[in-house]
């Protein structure tokens, strides 16, 4: 699925939320999507799908998953496919991502690591193929 800015990954079944009067703190493991809309104090959340951080959610926790949206305010380190930091959302810490999208109107204070994203040397130039004579004077240049 290519991921664009007017798509957004396909919702699947949320099978944790977390309400806006509790709080968590502690590692969650799930198969689902998790919403979360109260207070996360510290921990891990690992999912093979979606992570949802909603206006008045505050979570400061480390998150694994496929896609990251927030609304809310987070503090840690993200691993996923895409992230997304929508409008009024504020995010502290490191994200390690494939795709981030950056709503205006938000805030963001930290590392991006884009993966796979360029070459490890995108500043070289490339190698003159073996025994290829490199010209190093004007003349050799235009010289047939």
């Amino acid at each position: 699925m290519a991921f664009r800015r007017d798509s957004r990954p396909h919702p699947d079944q949320v099978e944790v939320i977390l309400g806006p009067r509790a709080t968590f703190s502690g590692h969650l493991r799930c198969d689902g999507s998790i919403r979360l809309d109260g207070t996360v104090e510290g921990g891990l959340i690992e999912t093979p799908a979606n992570v949802l951080i909603t206006e008045g959610a505050r979570v400061k926790v480390d998150i694994k998953a496929r896609a990251v949206s927030i609304a809310g305010a987070y503090n840690g380190t993200i691993t996923a496919e895409r992230v997304e930091l929508l409008a009024g959302g504020r995010l502290w810490g490191t994200v390690n991502v494939r795709t981030f999208l950056l709503d205006e109107g938000a805030y963001f204070q930290g590392q991006l690591l884009m993966q796979d994203a360029a070459p490890a040397e995108p500043l070289l130039a490339p190698r003159p193929a073996e025994g290829e004579r490199i010209p190093v004077s004007a003349a050799e240049q235009t010289a047939p």
